[in-house]
C-alpha cells in the first residue's frame, strides 16, 4: 500500500514540477526562499558539520546553514531516488538505462558510452558511486524520470520532504551550476536518510572499484583505504565548491556521518574528515564516562587559508585539471619580526628558557609547519624569540610547538592566544 502511494506521488510529482521546469508555475515559497543568490563571496567556502547517525544529534557544526555548491555530492540524491525506485519495484538491478545523445555529451568524469548503449542499473549505480559518472547519472535521471529537468525537479522536492530546506537541484551530477546549491546540514539530512531509508543499498558506497566491460575501474574515495570503519558516501569537487566529501563511519557499534565542503585539496579533506570522525568517536567515548565536552573543544578548526592555488586532482564534476582553485579570502600579512638596531639591543632579549606553547596537532607534519607560520605571524611579539618545532606524536600526529621560552613568556603567548579562540596549551619543563 505504500509503495503504491509513493510510486503515485512520484508520478504526480513528476507531471506537476515538469511545469515549473518550464517557467510554467510560480516558484513555490520554500524554493524561492532558498539563498543561493545571496552567497557571500567573502566568507570561507569551508563548512563542515558531524552529526550521531542514530539520533540524529548535531556534534559539531561550522557555518553549516550556509549556501555552498554541494557538487558530485548531488549524486547521493540521484542514488536516493534511484533506490526508492528499486524498493519500490519500478526498478530492477538488470534493467538497461540507455545512453541518450544529451547523457554521453555531458562533461567527464564518465564512463564514456556512445548515445544509443546501455548499462544494468546495477552497473549504472557503480559507476555513480565508484567513478562519479555524469553521463550515467544524467541517463538515470532520464529512465526515473522523462528528463533531468524533470528528475531534478523532483530531487529537490524530495529533498524538502526530508527536511533539507536550503538546497535546490538543477542537475542529477553535480557539474557546475550557480543555481544548484546545499548546506553542510542538509547533506547530512540527506546521507543519515538513505542509510536509513534504504539500508539493503548502503553498501554501494563502500565499493572501492568494479570491472565494467574488462576494465577494472578504481575509486577515488581514500578514506575507504586509509580509515578503520569509514564506509562511504560520496566525494566531490569543482572549481567553484573546493574540495567536498559527505562521510561515515562506524565505530565500537557507535556510526557518526560527516559532511567537509570547500577543502583546499583531497588530502586537507580528507584529514579534516577523518579528524572530525575521531575526535566525535572520543567525544562520545568522554560522554559515556560523564564527560562534558565537545568536538570543538577537542579539534584544531584548520581551515583553508587563502589565496591558496594548486590543480585539481579530483574526478567527478568534469575534466578541470587546468583549473585551480583560488578561495577569496586575503592572505594575512605576517607581522613583521623587528631587527634589533643593535648589539647592546640584541642583548635585551628575552632569555631562553625550557618552556613551550603547543598551538595545534595535526595529521600531517607540513600542517604542523603550515599553523607555526600563522602563529608566528599573528602573534609574533609573544614567540618571536622562540624556536618553532615540529614533534611526532604516538598514533601519527604531528605537534606544532615554540620551545625554549621562560615560564611567564609561555604563559603570556598562551594567554593572548587562547583569547583569539585558538587552541594553545603551556608545556612545563620534563
Amino acid at each position: 500500500m505504500f509503495a503504491k502511494f509513493r510510486s503515485a506521488r512520484f508520478l504526480l510529482a513528476v507531471a506537476g514540477l515538469a511545469l515549473s521546469c518550464l517557467g510554467a508555475v510560480a516558484p513555490t515559497t520554500a524554493a524561492a526562499q532558498i539563498p543561493y543568490l545571496q552567497m557571500n563571496a567573502a566568507e570561507p567556502k569551508y563548512a563542515a558539520i558531524v552529526i550521531d547517525a542514530n539520533s540524529g544529534e548535531v556534534l559539531y557544526d561550522k557555518r553549516a546553514d550556509s549556501p555552498r555548491y554541494p557538487a558530485s555530492v548531488t549524486k547521493v540524491m540521484t542514488l536516493y531516488l534511484a533506490f526508492e525506485a528499486l524498493s519500490e519495484g519500478r526498478l530492477k538491478p538488470t534493467d538497461r538505462v540507455v545512453i541518450s545523445p544529451r547523457a554521453a555529451a555531458q562533461a567527464p568524469t564518465k564512463l564514456g558510452l556512445p548515445a544509443g548503449d546501455s548499462l544494468t542499473v546495477d552497473e549504472a549505480i557503480r559507476a555513480m558511486t565508484v567513478k562519479s559518472a555524469n553521463d550515467v547519472a544524467v541517463a538515470m535521471a532520464e529512465k526515473l524520470a522523462g528528463s533531468e529537468a524533470r528528475f531534478a525537479a523532483l530531487m529537490t522536492l524530495r529533498g524538502q520532504e526530508l527536511g533539507m530546506r536550503n538546497s535546490r537541484f538543477v542537475n542529477a551530477s553535480g557539474l557546475p551550476d550557480s543555481r544548484q546549491i546545499s548546506t553542510a546540514r542538509d547533506l547530512a539530512i540527506l546521507s543519515r536518510a538513505t542509510m536509513r531509508d534504504f539500508p539493503q543499498y548502503y553498501s554501494y558506497f563502500s565499493v572501492k572499484g568494479f570491472t565494467f566491460r574488462g576494465n577494472y575501474i578504481k575509486g577515488h574515495n581514500r578514506l575507504l583505504d586509509s580509515m578503520d570503519g569509514f564506509d562511504g558516501l560520496k566525494t566531490g569537487y569543482t572549481n567553484a565548491s573546493g574540495f567536498n566529501l559527505a562521510g561515515s563511519a562506524v565505530r565500537d557499534g557507535r556510526r557518526l556521518i560527516a559532511v567537509v565542503l570547500g577543502g583546499s585539496s583531497t588530502a586537507w579533506r580528507d584529514n579534516n574528515m577523518e579528524d572530525l570522525l575521531l575526535t566525535g568517536f572520543e567525544v562520545l567515548k568522554r560522554r559515556a564516562r560523564g564527560d562534558r565536552t565537545t568536538i570543538a573543544a577537542n579539534l584544531y578548526e584548520d581551515e583553508p587559508a587563502g589565496p591558496i592555488m594548486r590543480p585539481s586532482v579530483e574526478q567527478g564534476d568534469g575534466d578541470q585539471s587546468s583549473l585551480k582553485i583560488v578561495l577569496t579570502e586575503s592572505p594575512r600579512a605576517p607581522a613583521p619580526v623587528k631587527v634589533a638596531p643593535s648589539f647592546k639591543a640584541a642583548q635585551a632579549k628575552t632569555p631562553k628558557g625550557e618552556w613551550a606553547v603547543q598551538v595545534g596537532a595535526f595529521k600531517s607534519k607540513g600542517l604542523a609547519k603550515e599553523q607555526l607560520s600563522i602563529v608566528r605571524g599573528r602573534f609574533a611579539k609573544f614567540v618571536a624569540d622562540a624556536e618553532g618545532a615540529v614533534e611526532g606524536a604516538a598514533g601519527g600526529s604531528f605537534r606544532a610547538q615554540f620551545q625554549g621560552l621562560t615560564a611567564e613568556a609561555a604563559r603570556s603567548a598562551c594567554a593572548a592566544i587562547s583569547a583569539k579562540r585558538q587552541p594553545c596549551m603551556v608545556l612545563s619543563p620534563r
